[in-house]
């Protein structure tokens, strides 16, 4: 990167110094956002789909591996709707369209009837299944499903951090 365009690049950072920005995830010392990801255990969600997303979700969350001290439960109910966008005359689809929807609770470990906060992760995918093999149509499902479990776990994680920045304290 040239100087003059590091140069430029504070420049424009500049004005978020005064406006009171932070980052998300800035390291806070004990209180902080990533600390308190940390100590959230994620319950385990039903099928293929929903195990591609929970291990996602402890990645995401887990920044510096498994939790030592779980605090809060993080409870997911994920489904994926498939419907046909693309079909020839013969009725021989062509098209898959892939609507991922995602329904988490987060509660204290002792009492998950109590969510301390709830939240809702949507995203949607397609593919094209023009005269594909089993083996490439099913390898282009098994990437869609990796991809929808990546955008609804950003989400979850996003709205969970920015629910530990409004509560500081849990």
């Amino acid at each position: 990167m040239s100087s003059s365009l590091k140069h430029l690049l504070l420049l424009a950072l500049l004005p978020l110094a005064g406006c009171g920005f932070t980052p998300l995830y800035a390291n806070q010392g004990a209180g902080g956002v990533a600390q308190q990801l940390d100590t959230v255990e994620v319950g385990n969600i039903p099928n293929r789909s929903g195990q591609m997303l929970r291990l996602t979700l402890q990645t995401q969350l887990h920044a510096a591996g498994s939790p030592t001290q779980q605090i809060y439960i993080l409870q997911v109910n994920y489904n994926i709707a498939i419907s046909t966008i693309g079909m020839l005359a013969d009725t021989a689809t062509t098209r898959n369209r892939f609507i991922a929807t995602a329904n988490w609770s987060l509660a204290p470990v002792g009492s998950p009837a109590t969510p301390l906060v709830s939240g809702l992760a949507t995203t949607e995918d397609a593919e094209n299944i023009i005269d594909q093999q089993y083996f490439a149509l099913s390898l282009e499902s098994s990437t869609v499903n990796e991809q929808l479990a990546d955008e609804i776990a950003a989400q979850i994680t996003g709205q969970v951090a920015a629910y530990f920045k409004s509560h500081p304290n849990g």
